[in-house]
């Protein structure tokens, strides 16, 4: 086996990119590039049944998208491919019978009806390892003949299959519960146990990074292994992601999507981080981190043999620090087309609205729902004008409504300081406090409850002639109740 690292990541188009598979994914990334190795894609698309169209290609959008760079994969030969399973098929075959030859395998010829009457009260199959034990002579013979059969694993008996994880230490399980499973199936393709251990010999896989569920049958890979004489990888599993205390997040249900994320307005770092931290932590107990600053960070010692729970918020709160600390520029680049989604062809300056928007969204998509004050502005509830602790009603927010269109109308220096300014000494002049003026005056020229700035912000925003138009109309709407 090679001295090099060498790490792989292999999905199975079957659906979405879900975050669990992109979390072995970078943890596989971050092992080989801190140590100086290799991180390799291989398309396992055995499962040619569930195979969704599309699939392969979103994979390898998503690693982009990522930032997770193969070195070696479909489209980056590294001389050992093909880097696809379905490419691969005559392999399997080959070292199937040749596990054969070597013992640690054999012909099973059993049909589908004597192994449906191998279930117990509980539906529960074991194989009885019947075919275990046929001379050689009626094998050739029954081969001869062209009976279909399976190729089993010969599991030895009477021995104890164990390994040192390196999250977990050692893990030892009795062959006696390990069945004689099947490698090759009848039709000629592998097992995914058997192509998985087939390959990551093949292609010199050093450390072999999967979930937990993979704990317990380890033990079985490894006695393939041993059959073949093959050098074992090392393995690194990782605990789960739950949905919650209880509940798993699930890919058949669709939960926790990369994709969706980032049409959510997720900034892929951001996300990328944050899967990051589902499970490991590291010495400084850092939060926010570039990929470079993880894979110089990473080591198995931050791994936690117990499950995390996703928590959206946090990745939430994570992604606004992101947002926050982009340039002005980079965060407009980013926030545009949702700028362009809310306000599309009016003519508001966007560069603005995203330098309003900076420091007051969490995830981008949160953009259009905060600047819906810009679209249609028509009647809306009065009651917004109420305000205990400073003191308005209706009858106030009148007076403020008015002061704010009597100062600005022939105001023409429309800056955020100067009509601040501004605001203040007409509401001086008419005996009121600036804030209640400024708070009225906000919900005048927006409709809203909240809105992403205050009033001079939001005056600004709107420009002179459309804050005067809004003004007005909300005089009327409040002289005729007030």
């Amino acid at each position: 086996m090679s001295e090099t690292v060498r790490t792989r990541f292999a999905p199975s188009p079957t659906g979405f990119m879900h975050i669990g598979n992109l979390r072995t994914g970078l943890y596989a990334y971050l092992f080989a590039k801190k140590n100086g190795g290799k991180f390799i894609l291989r398309i396992e698309d055995t499962d040619q049944e569930r195979k969704v169209d599309g699939a392969v290609e979103m994979v390898y959008r998503t690693l982009e998208t990522a930032g997770i760079t193969y070195d070696e994969g479909p489209d980056k030969d590294g001389g050992y491919g093909p880097y696809v399973q379905t490419e691969r098929m005559s392999l399997y075959k080959k070292y199937a019978e040749e596990l054969v030859r070597r013992g640690g395998a054999y012909y099973c010829f059993c049909d589908k009806e004597r192994l449906e009457s191998l279930k117990d009260e509980n539906g529960v199959h074991t194989y009885d390892k019947h075919c275990r034990y046929l001379s050689e002579e009626e094998v050739a013979t029954r081969l001869a003949a062209g009976e279909p059969y399976v190729i089993r694993q010969k599991v030895p008996e009477g021995v104890v299959s164990e390994y040192e994880d390196m999250v977990f230490g050692k893990i030892s399980v009795d062959s006696a519960d390990i069945e004689d499973g099947v490698l090759l199936k009848s039709d000629g393709l592998p097992t995914y146990n058997f192509a998985n251990v087939v390959d990551d010999h093949l292609m010199g896989i050093t450390h072999v990074i999967r979930g937990t569920e993979y704990l317990s049958s380890t033990p079985k890979y490894n006695l393939i292994y041993d059959a073949f004489g093959w050098q074992r990888p090392k393995y690194m599993h990782l605990p789960p992601i739950m949905k919650d205390a209880t509940r798993k997040l699930s890919k058949r249900y669709g939960d926790a999507n990369f994709e969706d994320f980032i049409k959510k307005g997720y900034l892929p770092e951001a996300v990328v981080n944050y899967i990051a931290l589902l499970g490991w932590c590291p010495k400084d107990n850092r939060e926010k981190m570039t990929m470079q600053e993880m894979t110089e960070a990473f080591d198995t010692d931050g791994i936690s043999k117990s499950a995390s729970i996703f928590d959206e918020q946090k990745m939430r709160w994570l992604n606004g620090e992101y947002l926050k600390a982009m340039s002005a520029d980079e965060f407009y680049t980013v926030a545009l087309p949702f700028i362009d989604e809310a306000i599309g062809d009016a003519p508001y300056n966007k560069r603005e609205i995203a330098s309003l928007m900076q420091t007051r969204v969490d995830i981008l998509s949160e953009i259009p729902q905060k600047l819906a004050f810009l679209g249609e502005f028509g009647e809306y509830d009065l009651n917004m004008y109420t305000h205990q602790k400073m003191k308005v009603d209706l009858s106030v927010a009148k007076r403020a409504v008015e002061v704010a269109i009597s100062a600005l109308k022939d105001f023409d220096d429309w800056t955020d300081d100067a009509v601040k300014e501004r605001i203040r000494l007409a509401a001086e002049e008419a005996g009121m406090k600036a804030g209640q003026v400024m708070f009225a005056m906000r919900v005048a020229l927006t409709g809203a409850p909240v809105t992403p700035g205050g009033a001079i912000e939001m005056a600004t925003t709107l420009g002179k002639k459309e804050s005067l138009r809004r003004l007005a109309f909300s005089l009327e709407l409040i002289s005729a109740k007030a």
